[in-house]
């Protein structure tokens, strides 16, 4: 392992070019002001989005998601070391971080939980960037103020904040596969109170295979079949920021997805499947009161509905139904209505010397439910969730903090009802969180730090629930996964380029996987996995002279099945490599390259997909400083590549973009 490090940070190094300068700040032209009150922060570190982060790789910026194309969530966190992207059993895009899945490192938005209720899981093709100003990422060792869940970490979507009286943009883009996008967000801010709404767009007839991909009997290549999508979003805020610093934000948000799911190009694994429509609607509440000068108190109040249909078919004409055997759902149509209501308190205080104490309670209420073709309602679950935790940091002196958590988590069933069984309500369960990280500086803009957390995820509904199509069985009486996170990390400048390295390990227990044959031939979800996760992230960025900037990460990630060797963990490469480079050709062109590389991955316990290597490019033009042309290629070489078997990506593509800012 220590080769391998050793061998990637050489390559990073080199490519990097060691006497590089620190970046400038010219990437703020294209930045958006961060809603602050959605950070989520452990107490004591910096709230404000951009300054140094708590972990290595913990942001990605509003400039960052525009300058290499990022125009869903997905693939923004896809920049950062650490993460690595995959495809499920649904074709839905899919985030690991360091090895944990999208199940055990839950999604936010301004701090609020917005993974679906019935299995945990989020389709990152479905968040779009346009309208946000960062993204936020803790990895093992998280703020207790996100609540229960969170066995890996958390990633969280940070709105924007408008800062001037009238500020926005307006972007317009074209693609292969027909795609167009167009985006527009408008904000103003008028002191005593301030408005920003964002509206996007983006609709795709499919996207091109790469020329090395083999026919086979349910795909032709060409164009993917059955690969369209659309999606739309609006996000309206409003605030409300009298004098103090107190602050009161409403906030609402609706997305509309229509998407093909392409058939796998193996034939004996094909679904023939569509999603009429992925809807979300949310409405959101944050506000902040100084309670006198030593304390604090937030709060954060929400509604998530989440609404879909997927309707299965015979075969690749999509003209009939497919009402029963393998790859039908429900007779022909699965309908999910899932309702998710909750609120946090925090409460801060600064009284007490060198402390910073934050007390949190959260509750969470999720529903499902399932309807089939006729409106027949096949399965209604409901779960309440309870979080009460206290932070506190300490500074030691004035270079080195020490932060302290703990928070108790509380599931407790309310309703379970299965068509055709006749379950009993399960007993509560609970896990609790533990945590401690020492933070130190060892210069005015560098750190070390090292931290541990036990962190624990509670099943989900359709862990324990769910009999998939018939070839599972139930089990109520799941039991919390729970992991023991260690990190030590270093942030800093070295001669004038940025730099940040991390070790990291992770003890999996109780790991919640499937059984086989518990039943006959029918599975069984249990808790019978224990997993070892380690690795190393490195990542250095800078500058070479006035005219080139350059970055990049490496991530190296070993797991482990101590339970079972002879069945491995899959979806997550052991080795991956971004680096980028941006030429400034001329006062008003730029030229953007970023490569990225992926090791061979196992998808399943006997088969192991290739290693690829990808690269993007394209050409930027600003004839006047608000006004920004670009036109690229993505995927320059045309690679053949998948992250998931019978999946394959995209193959070469163009792209062609004009944003207007004002």
């Amino acid at each position: 392992m220590l080769k391998q490090v050793m061998a990637g940070a050489v390559m990073l190094a080199l490519a990097q070019m060691a006497q590089a300068q620190q970046t400038s700040g010219k990437d703020e032209v294209d930045g958006a002001a961060p809603f602050v009150l959605g950070t989520v922060t452990v107490v004591g570190q910096r709230e404000q989005a951009g300054q140094m982060e708590q972990q290595v790789a913990s942001q990605v910026s509003r400039a960052e998601m525009r300058r290499f194309n990022r125009d869903n969530v997905g693939d923004a966190l896809n920049l950062l070391s650490g993460v690595s992207l995959s495809t499920n059993s649904r074709n839905e895009k899919t985030v690991a971080l360091r090895g944990f899945d999208a199940r055990q490192v839950p999604l936010y938005i301004d701090g609020i939980p917005v993974y679906v209720p019935y299995d945990g899981y989020v389709d990152f093709n479905r968040f779009t960037t346009a309208d946000l100003a960062a993204i936020q990422v803790a990895k093992g060792y998280s703020s207790v103020a996100y609540g229960a869940n969170t066995l890996g970490g958390a990633i969280n979507l940070i709105s924007r904040k408008p800062s001037a009286p009238m500020e926005g943009d307006v972007s317009v883009g074209f693609g292969s596969g027909s795609e167009r996008q167009v985006s527009a967000n408008v904000g103003t801010n008028q002191g005593l109170w301030y408005l920003q709404a964002g509206v996007s767009y983006i609709d795709s007839d499919g996207f091109p295979m790469s020329s090395d991909f083999r026919p086979t009997a349910t795909e032709d290549g060409g164009m993917r079949n059955n690969a369209y999508r659309k999606d739309h979003k609006l996000s309206f805020k409003v605030g409300y920021t009298p004098a103090g610093g107190d602050e009161y934000a409403f906030s609402y948000y609706k997305q509309h997805g229509e998407k093909g799911q392409p058939p796998s190009t193996n034939p004996a694994g094909a679904r023939y499947w569509q999603w009429p429509y992925w809807n979300k609607e949310s409405v959101y509440f944050v506000s902040q009161t100084r309670l006198g000068q030593q304390e604090r108190l937030k709060l954060r109040l929400y509604h998530d509905s989440y609404d879909n249909e997927i309707t299965s078919f015979t075969n690749g004409s999509y003209s009939t139904i497919k009402t029963s055997g393998q790859g039908s759902v429900s007779g022909g149509r699965s309908i999910y209505n899932d309702r998710t209501n909750g609120g946090a308190v925090e409460l801060e205080s600064f009284r007490l010397a060198a402390h910073s104490l934050r007390f949190v309670a959260s509750y969470k209420a999720d529903e499902h439910q399932e309807l089939d073709a006729r409106g027949v309602r096949n399965t209604w679950y409901k779960d309440a969730l309870w979080t009460l935790g206290a932070e506190d940091s300490i500074a030691l002196n004035a270079a080195t903090e020490l932060s302290l958590g703990a928070s108790r988590n509380a599931l407790r069933p309310d309703t379970v009802y299965s068509a055709g069984n006749a379950y009993t309500l399960p007993g509560n369960q609970s896990a609790t969180d533990l945590q401690a990280g020492l933070f130190h500086k060892t210069g005015l803009d560098s750190r070390v730090y090292a931290t541990v957390a036990r962190k624990s995820r509670l099943p989900t509904l359709k862990d324990r629930y769910s009999q998939r199509l018939g070839t599972y069985i139930e089990n109520p009486a799941l039991r919390a996964e729970e992991a023991m996170n260690y990190e030590l990390g270093y942030q800093g400048n070295v001669q004038g380029a940025s730099l940040e390295a991390a070790l990291f390990y992770s003890d999996v227990k109780d790991k919640i996987q499937s059984v086989a044959n518990v039943s006959g031939v029918r599975a069984q979800m249990q808790n019978v996995g224990r997993a070892h996760i380690s690795g190393v992230e490195l990542g250095l960025r800078g500058r070479a002279g006035a005219w080139l900037e350059v970055g990049g990460n490496y991530t190296y990630t070993d797991m482990k099945n101590v339970s079972d060797r002879a069945t491995r963990l899959t979806d997550v490469p052991r080795h991956k490599l971004t680096a980028h480079a941006v030429l400034h050709a001329a006062r008003q062109v730029d030229v953007v390259a970023i490569a990225e590389a992926n090791s061979g991955r196992w998808v399943s316990n006997t088969l192991e997909l290739g290693g690829f290597a990808t690269l993007n490019l394209k050409a930027v033009y600003r004839p006047l400083p608000a006004l920004t042309l670009e036109a690229g290629v993505a995927n320059l070489g045309d690679r053949n590549f998948a992250l998931a078997d019978g999946f394959p990506g995209a193959g070469r593509t163009w792209l062609a973009n004009a944003q207007y800012q004002f």
